[in-house]
């Protein structure tokens, strides 16, 4: 299977503000209405990733992070402490039902995400 980045999101300390900003900037449109109150972000195209806001934690920078697409989170969890990879979310069925988790890159320590789909199941 391919990995392809399956969709970003926006840390912010403001999250309400940076969903007013890209909203009226680009025209996206913004849905707070879930049980995790995520933002999410529909940028009005087929084209390309869609995306949301997380509140940022006070301690963190904000940032954007890259969900990356994989078939198992813990087999990529534990590959990617292997490289050298550290943890800093362990693998957690959403809401939804996909499951993902969030590592630190190595050496750069930049963050990103493994996330696994829901498996739909045949109509």
């Amino acid at each position: 299977m391919a990995n392809p980045v399956m969709q970003f999101q926006i840390l912010s300390k403001a999250p309400d503000e940076t969903a007013r900003f890209y909203t009226n900037l680009f025209g996206w449109s913004i849905d707070a209405n879930n049980p995790m109150g995520y933002r999410r972000i529909a940028t009005g195209s087929a084209d390309g990733t869609q995306g949301g806001i997380w509140p940022a934690p006070p301690q963190s920078p904000d940032f954007v992070q890259l969900f990356i697409k994989v078939d198992d989170v813990r087999l990529s969890v534990r590959k990617a402490e292997e490289l050298g990879a550290k943890l800093i979310i362990p693998p957690t069925v959403l809401p939804e039902g996909g499951e993902m988790a969030v590592l630190l890159d190595h050496p750069q320590g930049m963050s990103f995400g493994v996330w696994k789909q829901k498996n739909l199941s045949p109509c």
